[in-house]
C-alpha cells in the first residue's frame, strides 16, 4: 500500500472521528410521540451505544410493541370489526431515503422488524395483509400467532352487544346496528341528506372512536452519534376499524418522514385524515426552507385544522441541530425526548397550538401519566418546558403563522388546536 493511500485513509478516518466528536454534545437524540418512556430508553441505549439510527428506531419501537404501549401498539389491542388485531409499521432511513412498511399484517407481532425486512430485502416499500404475514414468517419472524388478547376480545364483545356502535361507516343501511351493510339508495336519503350529498366541500363528521387510546401510534425519530437520521412507527390501528383498513402508520410522509439533510418528523392521531395532508413530509420540507421545528409543526397541523376543525392529531419535529418541538389539535398531547444533556427521558406536554411546549398543568400531567402508566414500564417526567432555543422564535413567528393560518381571502376563525385543554 502506497504512503499516499495510507495518508488518505488516515485523513478520512480523522474526519469521521472529528465529525462524531464535534456532535458529541448534541447527538444522539431520540424523540417520540407520547410518554412511552421505556421505548425511548431502549432507543437511547442503542443509539448511545453506537448503533445506527435505523437500529435504534427498531429497538425503541420493538420495545413498545413488547410492552403493548397503551394498548395501541403491538399485539392484543385495537380489535377491528371482526375482533382481530392487525399490525401497521414503517421504518425510513434518512440517509438513503429507503422505506419499508407493512400494513394490516395478521399473525405476526413484530411489526417494526417486519418493516425493516421489507426495506432490507425487497425493492418494494409496502407489503399488506396476509401476504405481508407470509413474507415476515418466511424471513424468520415468529408466527403465525394469534394477535388478539382477552382484553381486546372483551372490548369487541361489548361493542357488538352495543349494536356495533360507534363505527367508521357512513351513508349505509342499517345505521344503528351491525352489518352486513349496504349503500344508501336515494330513496333512503332524507331531503336534507340528499341536498348535503350534492354539495361540494362539505366536511364529513368524524367518528367518536377517533380520539385518545384509539390513535396512540408510536412515531419515533432518532439522530445517531454520526448525525444520521431515521424514523419508525408502529400501531395496531384504529379500534373497530373496517377490516382491511390501512391507516397513516405505514405511509411515509404521513406518520413519519426523515431526511439526513434536514431532520425528522413523527405524527399521531386520526390517520384517515392526516394521510390526506402528509403532515410529516410538510414539516420536513418546511424545515428545509428554514422554518424552526416549532413553526413547521404548527404550520402542518394548521393546514389540516382549517379543513377539518374537529380532527385530532399531533406532530413532533426535530432538526439537525437537535432542536425539537411539537404541535397538536383537538387533544392534550405529550412527547418524549432524550439527549446527552438529560439524565433520563423527559416528557413535554402540549396544550394549545399557540403555546407549543407550554408547561403542562401538574393536574393534567398527572392525568397523562395515569392514562399511559403500566404500558411504559415507569412514569416519565412530565411538565418540562421546551428549551429556550425552541421558544426563541415565538414572537417573530406569530405574524408569519397568522399569514399561514389565514391566507388572503380566507376568513379568519378562532383556533381550535387542543382547544379542550387550552381554554
Amino acid at each position: 500500500m502506497s504512503l499516499k493511500l495510507v495518508f488518505f485513509i488516515c485523513f478520512l478516518s480523522s474526519l469521521a472521528l472529528g465529525y462524531a466528536d464535534g456532535n458529541s454534545g448534541k447527538y444522539p437524540i431520540v424523540v417520540s410521540t407520547w410518554p412511552f418512556v421505556e421505548a425511548v430508553r431502549a432507543a437511547w441505549r442503542a443509539a448511545d451505544g453506537g448503533f445506527s439510527a435505523v437500529d435504534a428506531v427498531v429497538e425503541g419501537c420493538s420495545a413498545c410493541e413488547e410492552l403493548r404501549c397503551d394498548g395501541t401498539v403491538g399485539p392484543g389491542g385495537s380489535p377491528d370489526e371482526n375482533g382481530e388485531t392487525t399490525m401497521d409499521a414503517l421504518i425510513m432511513n434518512g440517509v438513503t431515503m429507503e422505506v419499508g412498511a407493512v400494513a394490516a399484517m395478521r399473525y405476526v407481532k413484530d411489526g417494526i422488524r417486519a418493516a425493516r425486512l421489507v426495506m432490507q430485502h425487497t425493492q418494494h416499500t409496502l407489503l399488506v395483509g396476509e401476504k405481508a404475514s407470509a413474507f415476515a414468517i418466511a424471513m424468520g419472524l415468529p408466527g403465525p400467532t394469534n394477535l388478539s388478547s382477552s382484553e381486546s376480545m372483551e372490548k369487541w364483545t361489548k361493542w357488538k352487544e352495543n349494536g356495533c356502535q360507534p363505527n367508521f361507516w357512513k351513508n349505509i343501511v342499517p345505521q344503528d346496528g351491525c352489518g352486513p351493510y349496504h349503500p344508501k339508495s336515494n330513496a333512503d336519503l332524507t331531503e336534507g341528506e340528499c341536498f348535503s350529498s350534492n354539495l361540494m366541500g362539505v366536511v364529513e363528521p368524524r367518528s367518536s372512536l377517533v380520539g385518545l387510546h384509539s390513535h396512540d401510534t408510536i412515531s419515533m425519530a432518532v439522530i445517531d452519534k454520526m448525525g444520521h437520521v431515521a424514523v419508525g412507527t408502529s400501531t395496531n390501528g384504529a379500534t373497530f376499524k373496517i377490516p382491511g383498513r390501512v391507516g397513516d402508520g405505514p405511509i411515509a410522509g404521513s406518520s413519519a418522514y426523515a431526511d439526513d439533510e434536514v431532520g425528522a418528523c413523527g405524527a399521531t392521531g386520526d390517520g384517515d385524515i392526516m394521510m390526506r395532508f402528509l403532515p410529516c413530509y410538510q414539516v420536513v420540507e418546511s424545515m428545509r426552507q428554514g422554518m424552526e421545528p416549532k413553526l413547521a409543526a404548527k404550520d402542518a397541523i394548521s393546514r389540516i385544522a382549517r379543513r377539518f376543525p374537529d380532527f385530532v392529531g399531533a406532530v413532533v419535529a426535530v432538526n439537525k441541530n437537535g432542536v425539537h418541538a411539537g404541535a397538536c389539535h383537538g387533544w392534550t398531547f405529550q412527547y418524549s425526548v432524550r439527549n446527552p444533556d438529560m439524565d433520563d427521558v423527559e416528557d413535554l406536554g402540549l396544550i394549545t397550538e399557540d403555546n407549543v411546549g407550554q408547561e403542562l398543568d401538574p393536574n393534567m400531567a398527572k392525568m397523562g401519566q395515569e392514562d399511559h402508566k403500566g404500558n411504559t414500564g415507569q412514569k416519565g417526567h412530565l411538565g418540562h418546558p421546551i428549551e429556550e432555543e425552541n421558544m426563541a422564535t415565538m414572537g417573530q413567528d406569530d405574524q408569519q403563522m397568522k399569514q399561514l393560518d389565514h391566507p388572503p381571502g380566507q376568513e379568519e376563525t378562532e383556533s381550535n388546536c387542543c382547544q379542550e385543554m387550552g381554554q
